[in-house]
């Protein structure tokens, strides 16, 4: 019930259905596009090619982190003190937020992912497939880290402050833009904490394989288990706080 609730919410705020389609094609088609133009990458690819995994981590991000402002919603109107109330462990209800919150994150990073072939990427039914669960793995990881952060706050105004503080360096700092081996050593080491810097080089090996130095930076097997440990460890801890917040 609280994903279908979620999902209800979704579609009948247009505004946000807007900007959840709108934000990624401005950045890929402008932003890229402009870059593309000063931007020598001398490889097989282009510079749009190398952006798309990272435009669909930005979607992600977004999508899972504002879709936790629920819960502060929620509460400032008392529904979140009724589901609290309810006759079912705090668990369960922490687990609809994040499915919640997952489901609509790998909609819409999927459906980005119909504008590949505009850019010159092919995208075949394996490569759908292995996106599907590296977009779902990225999205619950990112849906509990908003949560656990949403658990704590009492506010709207106090939820937007924090998150545009989290959100925006978690973006930069996820070699969405640029390789990470390009960046000072300082903020590379904060790319090494970032959990979308993860989800991005994953989406590369699906999506760059054979594109030239613009493409991934580190093991597929280092990525996917970093994104699992911190979307695991954040569960348990966006758990506690709903405990705690009882």
């Amino acid at each position: 019930m609280i994903v279908l609730r979620e999902f209800k919410r979704f579609f009948r705020q247009r505004g946000r259905l807007l900007t959840t389609i709108a934000r990624p094609l401005l950045w890929l088609f402008i932003v890229g596009a402009g870059l593309t133009s000063i931007i020598d990458v001398n490889t097989h690819g282009s510079y749009m090619q190398f952006i798309l995994p990272g435009i669909v981590g930005m979607t992600i991000l977004f999508s899972s982190i504002f879709s936790t402002i629920s819960v502060v919603w929620d509460r400032e109107f008392g529904f979140l003190r009724e589901i609290l109330v309810a006759p079912v462990s705090r668990l369960t209800i922490v687990a609809g937020k994040l499915l919640s919150g997952t489901a609509l994150s790998l909609f819409q990073g999927m459906a980005l992912l119909l504008v590949a072939p505009l850019v010159g990427i092919e995208v075949g039914v394996w490569q759908m497939l292995l996106m599907v669960v590296l977009i779902a793995l990225l999205s619950f990881a990112l849906t509990a880290f908003g949560l656990f952060i949403a658990a704590r706050l009492t506010s709207l105004e106090g939820f937007n402050v924090i998150m545009n503080f989290i959100v925006l360096p978690m973006f930069f700092l996820s070699g969405a833009l640029y390789p990470v081996e390009r960046l000072p050593w300082m903020l590379k080491y904060l790319t090494f904490l970032n959990p979308l810097s993860y989800g991005v080089d994953s989406f590369k090996h699906v999506l760059l394989a054979n594109n030239g130095m613009l493409t991934a930076e580190m093991p597929m097997y280092v990525d996917v288990l970093f994104v699992t440990i911190f979307g695991t460890v954040m569960t348990l801890l966006s758990a506690w706080a709903f405990e705690r917040r009882g």
